[in-house]
C-alpha cells in the first residue's frame, strides 16, 4: 500500500524575493519521512489572494495532506488565514478560545492585545486550533490542510503540534554510494539499476573535490531488503 502524499505551500512575497531564505520545507521534509508520509510537492507562492487560493484548491484536492507556511501574523499582508476561508467557502472571525490564548500570553508579558494582534485570533469556522508553544498565536486545520507560522522556530513546534494527528506509512530508507567516477560514467549502470528495482528511487549527486569528479549514488525506498540488493548491483556494476 503506498504511503500517505503531502503538499507543501510556501507564502510570502520575502521568499520570492529573496529577503529571507526559506528553511522549513527542508525541515518539514525530514519529519514527514521520518513516519512515512511522502513529500510530493512543494510551490512558493506571493501575498496574493487569487494566487494563495488557487494553489490551496490545486493542492488539497491532489494530495492527502497540505501544510502552509507563513502569512498568520498580525500585518496587513497576513492573510493566510483568509484565503483557507475562501478557499473552501466558509466564514471567519475572531474566535473566542483563540482570543483568550492571546489575551494570556499578552497579559505575562505585560503587552496590550491591540487590534493589529487581535488579527491572529481570527480562525476559519470550523478549524481546529494547532498548539504554538513558541509564540502562543495558534495556526489551525481545516480539512486536509494545516496552517502554520512562517518563522522556523515556529512553524517546527507547530510541525510537532501536528504530526501526532497523521497517519504515516513505512518509513522511506535511505543508503548512499559514493563513486569517484562522474555522473556521465555511472549514467549507464545507474539507469540498469533503476530498471531492475522500479520501486526505489535512484538518484545521482555529482561533486568535485581536488579537481576529481565524482558522484554520490542515494538509493530510497521503505523496502530493506530491495534497498540492500540494490546497493550490492550498484557497487558491482560501478567498482565501488
Amino acid at each position: 500500500m503506498p504511503n500517505p502524499t503531502a503538499a507543501m505551500l510556501v507564502i510570502g512575497d520575502e521568499i520570492l524575493s529573496g529577503r529571507t531564505r526559506d528553511s522549513n520545507m527542508h525541515f518539514l521534509a525530514g519529519e514527514l519521512t521520518r513516519i512515512g508520509i511522502d513529500l510530493k510537492e512543494v510551490r512558493v507562492v506571493s501575498d496574493d489572494r487569487a494566487a494563495i487560493v488557487s494553489a490551496l484548491n490545486a493542492l488539497s484536492a491532489a494530495f492527502d495532506t497540505v501544510f502552509t507556511s507563513g502569512g498568520i501574523g498580525p500585518t496587513h499582508d497576513d492573510i493566510t488565514a483568509d484565503c483557507v476561508a475562501a478557499a473552501f467557502g466558509v466564514g471567519i472571525d475572531v474566535r473566542d478560545d483563540a482570543r483568550a490564548i492571546l489575551k494570556a500570553h499578552y497579559d505575562r508579558a505585560g503587552t496590550e492585545l491591540n487590534a493589529a494582534r487581535l488579527r491572529m485570533a481570527r480562525i476559519p469556522d470550523g478549524a481546529a486550533l494547532i498548539d504554538n508553544p513558541v509564540s502562543a498565536a495558534p495556526g489551525f486545520s481545516l480539512k486536509n490542510v494545516h496552517v502554520l507560522a512562517g518563522v522556523p522556530s515556529v512553524f517546527q513546534a507547530m510541525v510537532a503540534s501536528v504530526l501526532p494527528m497523521l497517519v504515516g506509512g513505512a518509513p522511506m530508507l535511505s543508503q548512499t554510494l559514493r563513486v569517484n567516477r562522474g555522473e556521465g560514467d555511472v549514467a549507464g549502470p545507474l539507469a540498469r539499476v533503476a530498471e531492475a528495482f522500479p520501486d526505489l528511487s535512484i538518484g545521482s549527486y555529482p561533486f568535485q573535490k581536488d579537481g576529481a569528479y565524482g558522484t554520490h549514488v542515494v538509493v530510497r525506498g521503505v523496502d530493506g531488503a530491495q534497498v540492500d540488493a540494490a546497493m550490492v548491483r550498484l557497487a558491482a556494476d560501478l567498482g565501488a
